[in-house]
């Protein structure tokens, strides 16, 4: 091993001493004789102290941009901050539009009727006044003039053109079937008594598309009213009643209920009625007989057609 280091030292003193020789005489172009004295090579010396650091040189021009780094882990989520402090109320917003209006209902079918409540007992019978004095005999009248044969008439049948009448307001039934007497009034729809006495009235209203809420008024009083639901189909809504009626007295027929005039007019197959006739005077003998008043009822219950008045004798 030893050995081995040296015979390396000493050819890398030979190949130095002759790089030196070597560059000598090709600069100055002089022979040398060299002594083999003078051809030694010794083992290198300690290592010397180190020099002091030399100028800095200038700078470098600018590398190029290297390639980017890889991305670095994410980093941890930092810690929540304090809760802040409550902001102030913001103003109130501006009120908004009002919907449309809906629609009203519709009125429910009427319940059924209820049943007739127990008669009362009859109240106790109050004590008998004193019999007055006999009053004074009065003048003998004028002799009385014999309507022997006449009789009083008043009888109507009549029927409308136009459906769908207004609320509250006399109907006016404008085609004539019968107007005997002239006491229904065409232009206000009412009849007008001129005959003191009972009379019977009845009404038959084909009704189509709305409910009808209908009755019968008597100087601006309603003596019956009638309501007829419409299910999808045509219907008929009826009524009837007699009357006592002093002279002046009027009767006609009205919508009593907003919406609900579903009276319907088809000149093709339907009609609706309206109809009465005195049954008999105040003046006390009647010129007509019951079975005239029971036919004529079955008459127009049954074929709910134009009144077809007989006048029969008792």
């Amino acid at each position: 091993m030893h050995s081995c280091i040296m015979h390396q030292l000493l050819a890398v003193c030979l190949l130095s001493l002759f790089s030196v020789l070597t560059a000598d005489l090709s600069k100055k172009g002089r022979n040398f004789t060299i002594y083999s004295s003078q051809l030694s090579c010794s083992l290198p010396g300690p290592k010397g102290p180190q020099g002091s650091p030399g100028a800095a040189g200038p700078s470098g021009n600018i590398g190029k941009m290297g390639m980017p780094g890889v991305d670095g882990q994410d980093g941890k989520d930092g810690d929540s901050g304090e809760k802040g402090e409550k902001g102030e109320q913001g103003r109130p917003g501006n009120p908004g539009k009002y919907g449309p209006q809906g629609r009203p209902g519709l009125v429910g079918k009427a319940g059924p009727r209820g049943l007739k409540g127990v008669r009362g007992a009859p109240g106790v019978s109050g004590v008998p006044g004193i019999k007055g004095e006999m009053g004074d005999v009065g003048e003998t009248g004028a002799a009385g003039g014999c309507a022997c044969g006449a009789e009083a008439r008043s009888a109507f049948s009549v029927a409308v053109t136009k459906s769908y009448p207004k609320e509250h307001t006399p109907i006016r039934f404008n085609r004539i079937l019968m107007n005997e007497g002239n006491h229904y009034n065409v232009t206000s729809g009412k009849f007008n008594c001129v005959i003191p006495g009972v009379y019977y009235f009845t009404y038959d209203i084909t009704l189509a598309n709305k409910h009808l809420a209908i009755g019968l008024v008597q100087n601006g009083q309603y003596k019956i009213k009638t309501f007829d639901a419409n299910t999808g189909n045509y219907d008929v809504a009826s009524g009837s009643t007699i009357l006592r009626l002093q002279k002046g007295d009027q009767v006609w027929l009205q919508i009593f209920y907003s919406e609900q005039n579903g009276l319907f007019f088809d000149p093709f197959w339907t009609d609706s009625l309206f109809t009465g006739f005195l049954i008999f005077t105040n003046s006390g003998s009647s010129r007509l007989s019951v079975l005239f008043f029971l036919y004529t009822y079955y008459q127009m219950a049954h074929n709910n057609l134009c009144l077809q008045i007989f006048y029969m004798k008792i």
